[in-house]
């Protein structure tokens, strides 16, 4: 069986290093694009053992000038492409919204974003290819230069760190939990070394005494993170706080009434009207929660200049009950001064209609809360989707809130949860995240899913409670391992009440952040460099 299977992937390895031409460039294509079935909601990942291997082959196959660099370039762009494409497509979505203004854009932000990212992916190949060695060290290769490209694509012009590939190994949950250790650039340097080991089944004993060594130290390895998940797993079960009890209102809210402000009235009937639904015969609506949450931007409107919103807000929360809720946020100005830009806020509001804290989202999304180089653009006719002329006003700093009869919580709206580290805040270690979300710009696809994967990881890699509240979707408790234990899907309204889980001490990710990764990073190149100068 073993030599069947090493005799199948010398065929393919070989049918794809000596590829060239329009073959070559369907073959990173289609590989890049099965990749990205790894992803949620579909979790193929065991198709990286076949796509990651053609990725080395490809940097195998790299000939030409410079050493085969640009050759390797033009192939990790069409791997890439072909990965975000499939992948990215759900961003056309959004373009949908406002149609008449936005749709002729669909095609080049369902087109054009992935044709950037895969940029990263095209740096990490000619990386590999400038590092490449011709034995089994070339695998550290690819999975040290694909983890420093994944890096750079989650940090240069604000990042966009969408679907890196160590979210291949999120699920199941007992392999999520090495992100409690690594951090999430340490499984993306893991995941492309599990995943591509197999390639060395091509190489002949001038290359390697054993090629099938690689490959089952790489499921050694695999087996080694689920062992440790699943201990992980057993020895923190679910525990909740004592007197903290959530209610979560999804209202899955049509995208276009979240700009219309002649739907204010209905938006904040269905609001208050769903808040205070009960779910059972033991229910008691609104009552029987001690937080209430509504999910980001939740009005067609500047919440607190509305004095009746306000006032009907009060006379819906019970003594002792708060809410926290996203808002777009006017800026303080003189009296009659002229609004022409915002924050994306999240209140959190007391049971007389006061203002107990306010959160300013930090980052922003680009071209959707703001335009690159934003005066210049505006002038050529250009505008976000969100239409604040000027653009959002960014926050100034993250920090932990603090509540009543509550542990202090870390608040993320949007995306801001799909961006590793950067926990660190004024206030101290929080003892749950909150995520306000509006995935109702992407509809009814892979893309909420996605999102969900990444905040969920941000739980498990800071050993915190998440929950997490989306206008149409996923809306979710998570414990600090990650277990989700309440649920409500996409394209559902309704409520979700749950306990709140109990924090867990910091995890080695929280102490040591992105370090452990570096060092993992640091030790492949040095050993890599060495291997080719011995040869």
């Amino acid at each position: 069986m073993s030599l069947s299977i090493a005799g199948s992937a010398r065929m393919a390895g070989l049918a794809v290093t000596l590829s060239w031409g329009w073959k070559r460039a369907f073959v990173a294509l289609a590989s890049g694009a099965a990749s990205s079935l790894a992803m949620e909601p579909l979790n193929a990942w065991p198709l990286l053992f076949v796509t990651f291997p053609v990725a080395t082959w490809l940097i195998d196959g790299s000939a030409g000038r410079l050493r085969g660099v640009p050759a390797a370039a033009l192939a990790g762009w069409l791997f890439g492409f072909g990965y975000f494409v499939p992948g990215l497509y759900w961003i056309g979505n959004a373009f949908l919204v406002d149609a008449q203004t936005f749709a002729w854009l669909m095609p080049f932000a369902i087109l054009g974003l992935p044709a950037y990212l895969a940029l990263f992916t095209s740096l990490g190949f000619a990386l590999a290819r400038l590092i490449w060695t011709t034995d089994a060290s070339r695998i550290l290769a690819l999975a040290a230069a694909l983890t420093i490209s994944e890096w750079l694509r989650g940090h240069v012009l604000t990042g966009f760190p969408w679907n890196a590939f160590g979210y291949a190994l999120t699920e199941p949950l007992a392999l999520a939990q090495t992100a409690s250790l690594i951090g999430l650039w340490g499984l993306t340097f893991l995941s492309v070394a599990i995943f591509a080991s197999p390639a060395v089944l091509i190489d002949g004993r001038n290359r390697s005494r054993r090629p099938w060594l690689v490959p089952v130290i790489a499921l050694m390895l695999l087996a080694a993170m689920s062992i440790y998940g699943s201990v992980r797993l057993s020895r923190h079960p679910t525990e909740f706080t004592g007197n903290v009890r959530l209610r979560i209102m999804q209202p899955n809210l049509a995208q276009d009434a979240r700009f219309n402000y002649s739907a204010k009235t209905a938006v904040m009937q269905k609001y208050l009207t769903l808040s205070d639904r009960a779910t059972g015969p033991q229910s008691t609506g609104v009552s029987g929660a001690t937080i209430l949450i509504w999910p980001e931007s939740a009005f067609p409107f500047f919440l607190t200049r509305e004095a009746d919103a306000m006032a009907e807000i009060a006379d819906l929360l019970p003594k002792g009950t708060i809410l926290m809720t996203g808002s777009v946020r006017a800026p303080d100005l003189p009296p009659n001064g002229r609004i022409t830009r915002a924050y994306n806020s999240i209140y959190v509001i007391g049971d007389d209609g006061g203002i107990l804290s306010i959160y300013d989202k930090l980052h922003l999304v680009p071209f959707g809360e703001f335009l690159p180089f934003q005066g210049l653009m505006e002038k050529l006719g250009f505008i976000q989707l969100t239409k604040v002329q000027g653009g959002f006003i960014p926050g100034k700093g993250r920090r932990t809130i603090e509540l009543p009869n509550a542990p202090s919580v870390l608040p993320l709206i949007c995306y801001e949860a799909i961006f590793p580290g950067g926990m660190e805040t004024r206030g101290g270690r929080p003892g749950w995240i909150v995520n306000l979300t509006n995935d109702g710009w992407f509809g009814i696809s892979t893309g909420p899913h996605q999102h969900l994967q990444q905040a969920r990881l941000r739980a498990i890699e800071q050993g915190l409670p998440l929950v997490r509240a989306a206008n149409t979707g996923i809306s979710v408790v998570t414990d600090p391992v990650g277990r989700i234990v309440a649920r409500l899907d996409l394209g559902v309204e309704g409520v979700l009440d749950s306990r709140l889980p109990v924090n867990m001490t910091p995890t080695p990710y929280a102490r040591a952040g992105d370090i452990p990764a570096a060092i993992m990073v640091t030790m492949a190149l040095v050993l890599v460099i060495r291997r080719r100068r011995g040869h």
